[in-house]
């Protein structure tokens, strides 16, 4: 007997868990998410400390889903160069050092939007 396909919206919602699943995942078991979750936390606290405005609002949202999302690329980028090859490489080492890069990269510029944001609020 022939397997009867899913609905479309039956495989949206199955997408949808499986991407909660690994969101979950990320928190529970990788530092750096976690240390990038309890700033995320600290400047939404900010936020409603400074009362900053609905653009503010917005490009921190976006700040912090950019380098969180950053993170779990990464996070995920490694694991794959770690499975493919678990013992030491140069070439692993140069794509995992590039990914890492890209999340430090889009974390300075998340700092200088914080201190756009909070500098002018604090002095």
């Amino acid at each position: 007997m022939p397997k009867k396909e899913e609905s479309f919206f039956v495989n949206r919602i199955k997408s949808v868990g499986y991407a909660f699943k690994g969101a979950v995942l990320l928190l529970k078991t990788e530092a750096s998410i976690k240390v990038q979750f309890f700033i995320a936390l600290i400047v939404t606290a900010a936020g409603f400390y400074f009362n900053i405005s609905t653009t503010e609002w917005t490009i921190q949202l976006l700040t912090i889903g950019l380098i969180i999302s950053m993170e779990g690329i990464n996070t995920a980028i490694e694991a794959i160069a770690d499975f493919i090859h678990p013992e030491h490489h140069e070439k692993i080492g140069l794509i995992k050092d590039i990914a890492a890069g890209a999340v430090f990269i889009a974390s300075v510029f998340a700092c200088l939007i914080g201190l756009i944001i909070y500098l002018p609020k604090i002095f």
